[in-house]
């Protein structure tokens, strides 16, 4: 079983201009829902701890997960769904966020453990919900308690700079964080944000010598992804999507898979990783890689099942 936490939430993507005034397509969306959505599709048992709304929204985005076969382990909330909002001005799209007072983030560390089935093998977290505020520490001080009960616990900090109002704090629990996580995925855009003073190979380094990570994985869009444990040093060329929609979920259809492959692979704790064979890992990372190329064939975040991955 694969325990997810972290944000859901409706992106209001503006998709058109009607009489002079915008017009927005309600979507489903947020790192970790998205996440939870693409492990149930390749058979993952997935529990999502993170309250949905109620609300009309809440109800969108919880038939989503439910339609995957997505179980809940928190209940409903009756705080509004949090928002983000894309506007498009000459081509330029620029982004605003509503997450004040909202449902995701109604959590405390004592509801969360209370909701922790007993069975799970495995805890993910990241985005946004790790920001800032009381639900930020609440998930970091139960990410330490995951690791510390021996999960397969995994991290994709999945920056977003724009939410990020005081960068340092923000930073400052990543970098805690990474000495509990077991498997890390983080992209070029995360590794720049944490660290803006070095080279993209510096900095990789720099975060491999930080984290105690057993599994750290560097995805670079089309030019593929750099994978470090231990013993293994490698490098992937990327699976190209034909015809390339767009990105939008790529990143989480990645993360959702490198966890799903670690559990059918049956790697589970530190001493796994390290017996860990490179062939292996490259079968672990390429499906990784097609399932997110899959994914960039289609509009939004629509990750594929099992079946199209084998």
């Amino acid at each position: 079983m694969i325990v997810i936490g972290g944000e859901n939430l409706i992106d209001f993507v503006q998709t058109a201009t009607e009489d002079g005034l915008p017009v927005y397509t309600a979507k489903p969306g947020g790192s970790c829902y998205n996440v939870a959505m693409a492990a149930a599709r390749q058979g993952q048992d997935v529990v999502y701890v993170t309250p949905i709304s109620n609300d009309s929204l809440g109800n969108v985005l919880a038939k989503r997960l439910l339609d995957d076969g997505v179980r809940f382990a928190a209940p409903r909330s009756n705080k509004p769904t949090s928002l983000a909002v894309v506007s498009i001005e000459n081509s330029i799209p620029s982004y605003q966020f509503y997450r004040d007072g909202t449902a995701e983030r109604d959590v405390t560390l004592d509801g969360l453990t209370a909701m922790m089935p007993a069975e799970a093998k495995a805890f993910h977290i990241g985005s946004l919900a790790l920001i800032d505020g009381q639900d930020g520490a609440a998930w970091e001080a139960f990410f330490e308690a995951q690791a510390k009960a021996g999960l397969l616990t995994t991290l994709d900090p999945n920056a977003r700079p724009i939410v990020v109002q005081d960068r340092a704090p923000y930073v400052e629990r990543l970098m805690r964080m990474m000495t509990q996580a077991v498997v890390m995925k983080l992209s070029d855009e995360d590794l720049e944000f944490i660290y803006p003073d070095l080279s993209l190979m510096e900095a990789f380094d720099a975060l491999c010598a930080h984290s105690s990570a057993s599994l750290i994985v560097l995805t670079r869009g089309s030019e593929g992804c750099i994978a470090r444990t231990k013993s293994l040093d490698l490098s992937l060329p990327a699976s190209l999507a034909d015809p390339l929609v767009d990105t939008v979920g790529a990143g989480d259809t990645f993360m959702a898979t490198l966890v799903s492959e670690c559990l059918r692979n049956g790697l589970l704790t530190p001493s796994d990783f390290d017996a860990l064979t490179e062939d292996r890992l490259t079968a672990i990372l390429t499906k990784a890689g097609k399932a997110a190329a899959i994914n960039c064939q289609r509009q939004g975040c629509n990750p594929p099942t099992q079946e199209e991955l084998s």
